[in-house]
């Protein structure tokens, strides 16, 4: 990278604390912190089974860093993690990555609050908490469905995006909003690797198209926004010939490909599954390509909305939406009451949490159908 010396130098001058550091965004972002060599760098996240992966990876690839490394198995929003926090030394740095990034987490009304405290609740609580400690900056993750947003996965990391506006007036802060990462944990094209070692047929949609970088371009673009983005910055990747749209069904096509089969077009799930061993044998795969009709689901991905203004000259490969610190106080607050007291009572439904939605971003078109990627292969 063009700006390699400046962030090795600000990496190792400086302490890191990543939250969410284990999922394949995070350990993207925590491999480029460790290369640097950090003073300190702490990795915080849900999974304890990714973390020891992590470890045993950064071990077996990098090595050893002269300075403090160490990971946690908390949940951010626990009792633990809060006094984890309360008891350690400054970080200078604090880069969320914890997210729940699936459009399906809205197919129950109780997924979809855990979503809210995820994407919503806990990044407020971490902010508030860097700012008591202290820190420099703090970094968190957003993602191009929060562009107008359709689903509701991508209208919960736009009012995220919105409360951080709010404390961007107590700390520096920036985020990202990326493309897909190709083969991430849970994403559909990991989906096809596990298909494939399994003896399935593949299943992709031919109408929904999408932007993809690698792992270690979506660590890249967190550490670049983290240490050289400015207050309320927004970094995304520029459209190349490299990063364009592209259908699922035809990245399924180059995958197999790439491992030595033809993709055999099916009529029916049943016909899927059931060719499997007889086409597998003759070199082709057996695949499903229909046409998208679950909630949430948008046809194309954009990385800003109309009104954004984007700074296209900083970066050759980025883009940079600038904020102004525009959010409506009262609104954000009455959002958040709403929706503690409906977690207190312990009763809502979907139709309460979208009204809350809609009350915060009129402009949320919502594309509810009825159907859910859970129901189908």
């Amino acid at each position: 990278m063009a700006n390699e010396p400046q962030l090795t130098n600000l990496v190792a001058e400086n302490n890191f604390l990543v939250l969410g550091g284990a999922g394949s965004i995070g350990q993207a972002v925590v491999k480029e912190l460790f290369k640097r060599n950090p003073k300190k760098l702490h990795v915080v996240d849900i999974s304890e089974n990714n973390l020891v992966e992590l470890v045993r990876d950064l071990r077996s690839s990098l090595g050893y860093i002269k300075g403090e490394f160490k990971s946690f198995a908390l949940d951010i929003g626990s009792d633990e993690y809060e006094a984890y926090i309360n008891q350690e030394e400054t970080f200078d740095y604090v880069l969320n990555l914890s997210a729940l990034k699936h459009v399906r987490s809205e197919k129950d009304p109780f997924t979809l609050m855990r979503m809210i405290q995820v994407n919503i609740l806990n990044t407020d609580k971490t902010v508030a908490q860097s700012i008591a400690k202290g820190a420099k900056k703090y970094f968190c993750v957003s993602t191009d469905k929060a562009a107008n947003p359709v689903n509701m996965m991508g209208a919960s990391k736009r009012i995220m995006e919105l409360f951080l506006m709010k404390r961007s007036n107590e700390i520096p802060l920036s985020t990202a909003r990326f493309a897909n990462v190709a083969f991430s944990d849970g994403s559909l094209l990991h989906g096809f690797i596990q298909r494939m070692q399994k003896m399935q047929p593949i299943v992709a949609p031919n109408d929904i198209k999408r932007y993809f970088v690698t792992p270690e371009e979506a660590g890249q673009l967190c550490l670049l926004s983290t240490l050289l983005g400015e207050n309320r910055d927004i970094f995304f990747p520029k459209l190349t010939e490299d990063l364009n749209l592209i259908s699922f069904a035809d990245i399924a096509v180059a995958f197999l490909a790439d491992r030595g089969y033809k993709a055999y077009e099916c009529s029916s799930e049943d016909e899927a599954r059931a060719k499997v061993t007889e086409l597998s044998a003759k070199g082709y795969w057996p695949c499903l390509f229909t046409k998208s009709d679950t909630t949430g689901e948008k046809a194309f991905e954009e990385f800003y909305m109309e009104n954004e203004s984007v700074n296209w000259d900083r970066f050759e490969r980025l883009g940079i939406v600038k904020n102004d610190a525009n959010y409506h106080e009262e609104q954000l607050l009455n959002f958040e009451q709403k929706i503690l007291e409906l977690k207190a009572v312990k009763a809502w439904n979907k139709d309460q949490i979208l009204a809350l939605f809609q009350e915060l971003l009129p402009e949320f078109d919502h594309l509810e159908t009825g159907k859910y990627l859970d129901g189908k292969m």
